[in-house]
């Protein structure tokens, strides 16, 4: 669905400023809803942007990589825990684990060794791994936020020791084919923009080289579009679940650290940055390569999300392009917030195993409503249903939301058969006050 014309005028107004005073060649900018592209905001002529057109992903390409891992360990063929010695053996760095690694929390050096990595040619796996050394880990491991371009440089290397197949190979085959994303390549494909440092006085670029990254590419050596980086936030924002079961990106989006210890408005979780904005949390990632910035911001509740790019290496005067893409998400959130569905009655009654559950009950003085809800118990205090519970057997309920999320609740029957009370992991929710748990 398109956005509203008051709502299209002040997303073009902000890529608009953020382009001509951050002096980007060229930015896009796409807002998502539903699934879908529903707005492209475009400014500059170097080039023109279009959805079509591709820029580099930058640091983006991880949250891809953190998938192909998530992939491996729901099909059994690796543990968030596992240490890393336990895929490439013999690293002196191998006591970290996976899930350390993921989330920015191994204490890792950023980079590997030798040169500026993003701007050479990158070596391979062997020559990565003969790099390492113990005084690669600047921080105690889990102690504190430390992010690290050269841990996910390791992880495509478990990828590929896992699985026997290359890193893109794996990516293409799992997620990219998947998704459609047929303009996400490992090298620049035209049509591409080219990317350039501005120069801070005269205003001329200078054209950056297009690298091969080698063995850390999975930290960031792919090429997108603002069409094909939409499908990856409405995945982000409801995955498809051929290609990754929606708890395990919910679990993804879990935190593993704080990155602000200051004022908790970002964290890490397993491969996706955390942003709160006022009451929001968004989930997303930014993006650099030289003479390339890219921004993804999802706020998945409502299935909305901003992706951005620019073809310079970074954005002047105060401007970010992750920032621009959770201003505008913010932006249309507030001005176009979803909208209310309207109530259609039941198509038949609730089982009768479930309709005697629903109603009124009572804990510690405390008044509870419950009511059937697409085949679950759905319930919390009166006009607050936070707790959703779906049949696993005969009397036997298992927590999906809310405080009871995974909890069993089981039901307390007397001798003709009624339910008399519901046991939510001790906590006994009885059908008068008066009665005693």
């Amino acid at each position: 669905m398109p956005l509203l014309p008051e709502t299209v005028r002040q997303v073009d107004a902000l890529v608009t400023r953020a382009q001509a005073e951050g002096t980007a060649p060229s930015l896009a900018l796409g807002v998502v809803r539903d699934g879908s592209l529903a707005h492209l905001a475009a400014a500059g002529e170097h080039p023109r942007p279009d959805a079509d057109l591709q820029y580099r992903l930058g640091s983006i390409t991880k949250t891809m990589t953190a998938v192909l891992v998530m992939q491996q360990r729901d099909a059994g063929r690796l543990a968030l825990d596992d240490p890393l010695d336990k895929h490439l053996p013999g690293t002196p760095v191998g006591a970290l684990t996976l899930r350390q690694l993921l989330g920015h929390a191994s204490g890792l050096q950023r980079e590997p060794d030798g040169r500026w990595w993003e701007r050479t040619e990158g070596a391979d796996l062997a020559t990565l791994l003969a790099g390492l050394t113990t005084d690669k880990i600047a921080y105690p491991p889990h102690r504190v936020y430390h992010y690290s371009n050269l841990a996910y440089g390791l992880l495509g290397g478990v990828l590929e020791q896992v699985t026997g197949m290359p890193w893109f190979d794996l990516l293409r085959e799992r997620i990219l084919e998947p998704l459609g994303m047929r303009r996400t390549t490992f090298h620049a494909t035209e049509p591409y923009a080219r990317g350039y440092v501005v120069h801070p006085w005269h205003d001329t670029l200078r054209e950056e080289p297009r690298t091969d990254t080698g063995a850390m590419a999975p930290a960031g050596q792919l090429w997108s579009t603002i069409e094909d980086l939409g499908r990856w936030a409405a995945f982000l924002a409801d995955p498809t679940p051929a290609v990754l079961a929606p708890e395990t990106l919910s679990a993804m989006c879990a935190p593993v650290v704080i990155s602000d210890l200051d004022s908790w408005t970002g964290g890490h979780g397993l491969g996706v940055e955390l942003y709160r904005v006022g009451d929001r949390v968004y989930v997303g990632h930014g993006g650099s390569m030289p003479g390339y910035v890219a921004g993804l911001a999802v706020h998945r509740p409502s299935r909305t999300a901003a992706v951005a790019f620019a073809n310079s290496y970074g954005l002047r005067k105060g401007h970010h392009i992750v920032g621009l893409a959770r201003e505008v998400l913010t932006l249309v959130l507030d001005a176009e917030p979803p909208r209310v569905q309207p109530w259609c009655p039941a198509d038949a009654p609730p089982p009768a195993d479930l309709a005697e559950l629903t109603g009124r009950w009572w804990w510690m003085g405390l008044e509870y409503e419950f009511r059937a809800d697409a085949g679950d118990l759905l319930g919390g205090p009166v006009g607050q249903p936070v707790l959703r519970f779906t049949p696993e057997g005969p009397d036997r309920w298992r927590g999906r939301s809310g405080g009871q999320s995974g909890e069993i609740l089981t039901v307390v029957r007397d001798e003709a058969g009624r339910p008399v009370a519901l046991d939510i992991a001790t906590f006994v929710f009885t059908r008068s006050p008066d009665q005693e748990p």
